[in-house]
């Protein structure tokens, strides 16, 4: 694996590939790797004859009260883990390099359809860091193909719309994910966890589950469904700042004509601090909804993060559901054939 700093040797590496006539892939990290990040690095892999991951802890994304000095950083053991795991290189840039006159005064995307709503309300200007940083790293890249974890399904919506709308000509794949069988999002983070927030992250999806069941069963009045969710979450010991029932092309509320719908909840586990909760999800798919994992994020810092899924009811009606939760997870994942297929997930 050849590990660059600067934007210039990666360039001249990737110019090589090119001549050669091969397909690039690509895996933003922010690094503290584990399993999950390699299982989007596999569906890269998939998808490309050469695999670039980068690991940049990107400050643009972090609000004054985050933990972006805290944020964990294990560069030796990353970089074995993207060896072994077949990555061909590595972008490791500093952030002089990727902010050369400093990330106060560099340019700024904003997604703004998507950036304000739902967890960009509870954390603004943080999904404008996102993007800035997603769209500098793929004009640095340049890559065929860009994968990112779909358990985030908020910034996975908010870089497929700045790609659509830049005219970026990267393909963009939402990999999937599996968790512990609680339904707790496997994480690096997760050893932040008091036993007592552990015990109880669960309860998300739980609540997920009981929400998306009532929408199985043809239920749709959603601001019930909705009330219902955030009561459960609080009665469980949990803070939800949302629990909300959208449309999962735009992330508005749904109107007739939707036909795939996400469910989002953001808040915290319990009383620990913000930056210890975890995400959950349940994902279910199918006439009879059997349980299926999907997604993860892998750019969020985060204090929360989106989780999703997708499930299809006996009227068609697509359903994803994710949650927020006060933290990153990027969880592990099993599967056979294409790794970001989510049909092909081990239950």
């Amino acid at each position: 694996m050849i590990t660059v700093d600067r934007i210039a040797e990666l360039r001249t590496v990737v110019r090589q590939w090119r001549a050669e006539g091969a397909r690039v892939g690509f895996v933003p990290t922010m690094g503290s790797l584990h399993a999950g990040h390699i299982s989007l690095l596999a569906a890269a892999r998939f998808r490309a004859d050469r695999v670039i991951s980068s690991v940049f802890v990107n400050p643009m994304q972090f609000g004054p009260s985050e933990d972006f000095e805290r944020y964990p950083r294990s560069p030796v053991e990353d970089s074995q883990l993207l060896a072994d795991a077949g990555c061909d290189l590595l972008f490791l840039p500093a952030v002089d390099e990727i902010y050369p006159e400093g990330r106060e005064s560099a340019t700024r995307i904003s997604v703004k359809p998507l950036a304000g709503i739902l967890e960009g309300a509870h954390r603004p200007g943080h999904f404008d860091g996102v993007a800035t940083v997603v769209a500098k790293l793929f004009g640095i890249v340049q890559p065929d193909v860009a994968v990112f974890g779909e358990k985030d399904y908020q910034q996975l919506a908010i870089i497929r719309r700045m790609t659509a709308d830049l005219d970026i000509p990267v393909e963009i794949v939402g990999a999937p994910t599996v968790r512990s069988p609680d339904g707790l999002a496997m994480s690096s983070r997760n050893r932040y966890l008091s036993t007592a927030e552990r015990a109880l992250a669960p309860r998300i999806h739980t609540a997920l589950k009981a929400a998306a069941a009532r929408v199985d069963q043809g239920e749709r009045d959603y601001a019930a469904i909705m009330d219902q969710g955030a009561r459960d979450l609080r009665d469980a010991g949990m803070q939800p700042d949302y629990f909300e029932v959208r449309d999962a092309a735009t992330l508005l509320p749904p109107v007739p004509a939707t036909r795939e719908l996400v469910i989002l909840s953001g808040g915290a586990p319990g009383q620990g601090a913000v930056d210890r909760q975890p995400a959950g999800r349940a994902a279910l798919r199918g006439p009879g909804l059997q349980p299926v994992e999907r997604p993860a994020g892998v750019l969020g810092n985060d204090r929360r993060v989106i989780t999703a899924a997708l499930a299809q009811d006996r009227n068609g009606l697509f359903i994803r559901r994710a949650i927020a939760q006060r933290h990153h997870h990027v969880a592990d994942k099993r599967f056979m054939a294409d790794p970001a297929d989510g049909a092909a997930l081990e239950a």
